[in-house]
């Protein structure tokens, strides 16, 4: 699989996109997921797991409230991680992700996911390199499993630029409606940009593979975001391509409804 060049890749682009075509193109995208999340969750047979990954602010809360809020919500589950605590911090470091992995029939978002344990230790030189790469293997095992079992994933790293990222946390402090959103931690950690930059470049050669590739989303523009997250999600289960179930004769007439 091609290298994937995290400096290549324009934050700014939106694919030649004006936002009046991104809203266009989104409204047909919600339309497509709606229907095929609709028939994953009938057939039963196979599951989908979104990894959104990224620095604060970069997107991935507006690809669940604009894209992802086209499935049904009987179908779709997000599941934000934060550090682990008491049974969680006994067992292995992937123990409370695999605890929420998708049962079949389901879309599962991890908003922040088991990657975070491999980037944050990266940055701030929590763990060696032994130890890291180890996780990056266990990491690969886990993907693997999952999809053996049935279950694609589809990984998103939103990538935005240092300026962009800057603005949308000035902004949660300027505005009061979104003072909610703010954490001196994320201010704190963009002293680290350059570490944490490297630490995603990292994590793509070590894990976009066949079974699990990454997908990488410039974020500089907001309304694009969920455009492009949602083409990647659209693609994921059109190839899936779940059906309907086949109504069983024998029980419609065993139930005495006519035809």
């Amino acid at each position: 699989m091609p290298r994937i060049d995290l400096s290549a890749i324009d934050t700014d682009d939106t694919d030649g996109l004006t936002e009046e075509q991104a809203q266009e193109e989104l409204a047909s995208l919600r339309e497509r997921l709606a229907d095929l999340q609709d028939r994953l969750f009938a057939e039963e047979e196979r599951a989908l797991l979104i990894v959104l990954q990224g620095m604060d602010g970069s997107g991935k809360d507006h690809v669940i409230s604009h894209l992802l809020s086209a499935c049904d919500p009987s179908g779709l589950r997000v599941h934000n991680f934060k550090k682990p605590a008491g049974e969680e911090a006994a067992h292995d470091f992937l123990w409370r992700f695999h605890q929420q992995t998708p049962a079949k029939g389901m879309v599962q978002v991890f908003d922040r996911s088991h990657y975070e344990e491999v980037i944050f230790p990266r940055v701030h030189d929590l763990v060696g390199d032994e130890h890291w790469k180890a996780r990056l293997d266990s990491i690969n095992d886990f993907e693997r499993m999952l999809a053996r079992e049935g279950t694609a994933i589809v990984k998103l790293l939103m990538h935005i630029s240092h300026e962009e990222q800057g603005e949308r946390i000035r902004q949660r402090l300027e505005r009061r409606e979104k003072h909610a959103d703010f954490s001196a931690a994320d201010v704190k950690e963009r002293e680290h940009w350059d570490a944490y930059q490297r630490a995603f470049q990292d994590v793509l050669d070590a894990t976009s593979n066949d079974v699990a590739r990454w997908h990488v989303i410039p974020a500089d523009h907001k309304w694009y975001v969920p455009v492009a997250a949602g083409r990647v999600v659209v693609a994921a289960l059109e190839e899936i391509d779940p059906q309907y179930p086949e109504l069983d004769r024998e029980e419609v007439e065993e139930a005495g409804v006519a035809d």
